[in-house]
């Protein structure tokens, strides 16, 4: 793709379909003189990766959640009549871990959607990609909180990144692993960050090795980041603009997160700003996020709503100029 990310690009309408652990989401796009005019974004909490951290295995209804929400969301790509060929279509950790992802491919073929599983490479700089565009000539690291793994990438916006990691460490895995009880004891959470802090801090201590500038600010892209804001802004009906750009100071993210680790699951789902359908996950991908934090000796984090999906409309306008 064009670095720059404004030429090289073939102006048209575009569907990106991002099949993650937890969410489901489309969004479409006009390019038009390379930049992104977004039509519409459709989510859906689909919890595909529940139990695929023990077993390695997609369970049936997890799979028939995702086929449910890939219909309706074909349904509003015909409404917008995004051309086959423009259209794209990733899944990422959970089908990356699981032992049947040829069963859910197949699934997916039938509706008429060919499945890229990508890599946790690919999914970083994807998202790298897409969350910049905003922070030109900045230098910046992209957070991906996800519900299976979390990638860090690093360099200037506008440009590839320098270097980039995808961890298995995710929301839903972490909250599988460690987070047992209702609410999570004391314990649990210190096992949890104290898991989250060894590979974040010795990831970043090998970044440094290499010579490699820090970044001037930290965005935070994906659900976990998103939900920050809409706590503390007590949105009870999300407002994206409000939430785009958005500033979490480190003390503010620890707070929220102390507050949601000390409710019950019931009450959880009750707090005004969080999807109810996120609750079970949400401490964890607090504490993914405080942990990144410290490790990057960030003070504070810059909320983007332009991530993954962004990154897959670049890279298809990219490959379109590329074709006769």
């Amino acid at each position: 793709m064009d670095d720059t990310h404004t030429t090289g690009l073939r102006d048209g309408r575009y569907a990106a379909i991002d099949i993650g652990t937890v969410t489901c989401r489309m969004m479409v796009a006009d390019v038009r003189a390379g930049r992104l005019e977004v039509r519409t974004k459709e989510y859906c909490i689909t919890n595909l990766g529940e139990g695929v951290d023990a077993t390695h295995r997609l369970r049936p209804e997890a799979m028939q959640r995702v086929e449910e929400a890939l219909r309706t969301f074909l349904a509003v790509r015909a409404r917008y009549e995004v051309p086959r060929c423009n259209a794209m279509v990733v899944a990422t950790s959970a089908v990356r871990d699981a032992e049947n992802a040829d069963a859910f491919q197949e699934m997916l073929a039938r509706l008429g959607l060919p499945l890229r599983v990508i890599s946790g490479a690919e999914e970083a700089a994807l998202t790298f990609a897409g969350a910049t565009a905003a922070f030109a000539g900045q230098r910046v690291m992209v957070v991906d909180v996800g519900g299976g793994s979390t990638e860090l990438s690093i360099g200037r916006a506008g440009a590839s990144a320098e270097v980039a990691h995808s961890f298995d460490i995710g929301c839903r895995r972490a909250t599988e692993r460690f987070l047992h009880a209702d609410p999570p004891s004391r314990a649990q959470l210190e096992a949890t960050r104290a898991w989250m802090q060894t590979a974040f801090d010795a990831w970043l201590a090998g970044v440094r090795g290499q010579g490699i500038a820090p970044a001037d600010r930290m965005i935070a892209v994906a659900g976990t980041a998103t939900t920050a804001v809409s706590i503390r802004e007590q949105m009870a009906v999300y407002d994206s603009e409000r939430v785009d750009g958005a500033r979490v100071s480190a003390i503010e993210l620890r707070d929220i997160a102390e507050r949601l680790a000390a409710l019950p699951l019931a009450q959880r789902r009750q707090v005004v700003g969080l999807d109810p359908g996120r609750a079970p996950v949400i401490v964890a991908g607090m504490l993914i996020l405080e942990s990144v934090m410290h490790a990057a000796q960030m003070d504070a984090f810059t909320v983007s709503e332009s991530d993954i999906l962004d990154g897959m409309i670049l890279r298809l306008a990219a490959e379109a100029a590329e074709q006769p």
